[in-house]
């Protein structure tokens, strides 16, 4: 049996409609830059009756409110001399449509279009010399942790929730202040950071009593914990209950942050990856303690490199590189288990590239770091993962080992996947038919898998609860920080649907459920409606 292939999309169709339109039309182009007034046309002002060819200014309307994919743009280029050609339009009258039109929607992306024109020439000149090579570069960052979208994160007991307009939302345990409510108390139903209106927020990232929030001026604003080496005290240490502006990163315009166990790391709009705390030994390539606090940028060799998403888990970092023909993943930390994915057990001081890959002529489209495994998602849909099988959690069917090289999951080989989440030796995989599966610790999340709730789940089964909600899954978000006191009842799993549905299950005693549960009740099993507006 073969992977199932794409079928046709509605934006492929529309590449073809143009294609074909402007092949058989018989009219003779009109002067591009007569027409450069119309380009901010009303769609519904165009018919069937308007010869497209003539119209330049029309077809790049098309083109860019139609959020075209970069290879559909390259695709028309490579098919219709017209679409080759230069268009005369500002700002580079050498640029044909398609070409346009991808620097069209580069500039509606927040972290675009506040940047200088010296800062947009460079960024392309990185990404391959085409405006449709850095589109794609702005959409692997919205696809891989759900850029300027809304999003749901789960916490080891708390959650946060961020809205289509960047409004934040927040609930769970709250002891030290990682909620940013400016108190300490646990919360049992979604609460807005009031604080944090008219700021937008644009990506949030959630670890064990912390919260970082990206806002898309790339500012960050931090709660909770206020330094990884609190969080191994059997006190509380020192935290912040409302969001704080992290000056440390001034003059950094940040447009993701990861929170692991022992480090936080964030990436800049240049694609430069910064970590903070947990350096002593040179463990992520600088000399610093758990107490850190200031930004140390990554040496090695991803100085030169773009990476476009990051992912933090307990005790190491995977980086995923940009580049024209393809992805790249670089890995840096604690090494045992193999989850570096190096086919050994050693320590990284400074990012190295995970080879296997290349090796394989698998291209890597997106990283997710659980707490002590890993997970990757490849372009043809494929899901690979490495590291520490606990409970199954890497879906190969044995429990206890590790694998030390990303490996395909097998049981998944006839399955496209389009997106994953990796846990505290949880994994979950949404396919692109709608079906969701599940392996690893089904105890801890209460998991359904294929109609039973199991305790280890060693290869992929349906998880058929989420798949009784016959809605397509947006996000899946379980929690993937390592419970260093023991408490099972804070893991808990968030699913976001396409049409802005939040549900919860799992763990839920300190409210990270988004309800309060009865008395002796320590989580659900069942997914439950989480009311709260703007997630579509």
């Amino acid at each position: 049996m073969q992977r199932p292939m794409d079928a046709t999309g509605n934006r492929a169709s529309v590449v073809i409609k143009l294609h074909q339109t402007v092949n058989e039309s018989n009219s003779s182009p009109s002067n591009p830059a007569t027409d450069h007034s119309q380009r901010k046309c009303d769609a519904n002002e165009i018919t069937e009756q308007i010869p497209l060819a003539a119209n330049p200014s029309i077809l790049l309307h098309l083109l860019s409110s139609y959020e075209l994919e970069p290879n559909d743009l390259a695709a028309l280029e490579g098919t219709c001399k017209f679409f080759r050609s230069p268009a005369n339009f500002e700002p580079d009258a050498a640029l044909s449509l398609p070409e346009l039109a991808a620097l069209d929607t580069c500039c509606q992306k927040a972290m675009f279009k506040s940047m200088k024109h010296e800062e947009k020439e460079k960024l392309k000149q990185r990404c391959g010399g085409s405006w449709k090579l850095v589109l794609g570069y702005l959409l692997v960052g919205e696809r891989n942790y759900r850029r300027e979208k809304s999003q749901v994160i789960a916490g080891l007991g708390h959650s946060i929730v961020v809205t289509t307009k960047g409004d934040v939302y927040s609930f769970g345990a709250n002891r030290s202040g990682q909620l940013g409510l400016g108190n300490t108390k646990d919360q049992f139903e979604p609460c807005l950071i009031r604080s944090l209106q008219g700021i937008r927020i644009t990506q949030a990232a959630v670890g064990s009593r912390q919260t970082m929030l990206v806002t898309d001026t790339g500012s960050v604003y931090k709660f909770g914990q206020d330094a990884f080496g609190d969080l191994e005290s059997s006190g509380t240490g020192t935290y912040t209950s409302s969001p704080k502006l992290l000056e440390s990163l001034k003059g950094i315009f940040v447009v993701q942050a990861s929170i692991g166990g022992k480090f936080s790391a964030v990436l800049s709009r240049e694609g430069q990856v910064y970590t903070f705390s947990w350096g002593r030994e040179a463990r992520l390539g600088h000399a610093s303690e758990l107490t850190d606090v200031e930004p140390r940028l990554l040496s090695g060799p991803l100085e030169n490199a773009l990476v476009v998403q990051i992912a933090a888990g307990y005790c190491y970092l995977l980086m995923l590189a940009y580049q024209p023909t393809g992805m790249s993943v670089y890995s840096v930390g604690c090494g045992q288990g193999g989850k570096l994915g190096h086919g050994d057990k050693r320590n990284l001081v400074i990012p190295a590239l995970v080879q296997h890959f290349h090796a394989q002529d698998v291209k890597p489209l997106s990283i997710y770091a659980g707490a002590f495994h890993c997970a990757a998602l490849a372009l043809d849909g494929r899901v690979f993962t490495w590291g520490w099988s606990g409970h199954g959690c890497l879906g190969h069917g044995n429990v206890g080992e590790c694998v030390c090289l990303p490996t395909e999951v097998e049981d998944l080989k006839y399955v496209k996947a389009r997106h994953l989440s990796a846990g505290d030796y949880t994994t979950f995989v949404v396919a692109d038919n709608g079906d969701v599966y599940f392996f690893g610790s089904g105890t801890s999340l209460l998991v359904q898998a294929d109609g039973v709730e199991k305790d280890t789940v060693l290869t992929p089964k349906l998880a058929t609860s989420i798949v009784a909600l016959n809605e397509k899954i947006a996000q899946i978000s379980a929690t993937h920080a390592w419970d260093y006191q023991g408490l099972a009842s804070a893991h808990h799993t968030l699913v976001l649907t396409e049409s802005g549905r939040l549900y919860s299950f799992g763990g839920g005693e300190k409210g990270q459920l988004g309800v309060k549960l009865v008395e002796g009740q320590e989580g659900r099993s069942t997914l439950d409606r989480v009311d709260i507006d703007g997630l579509a």
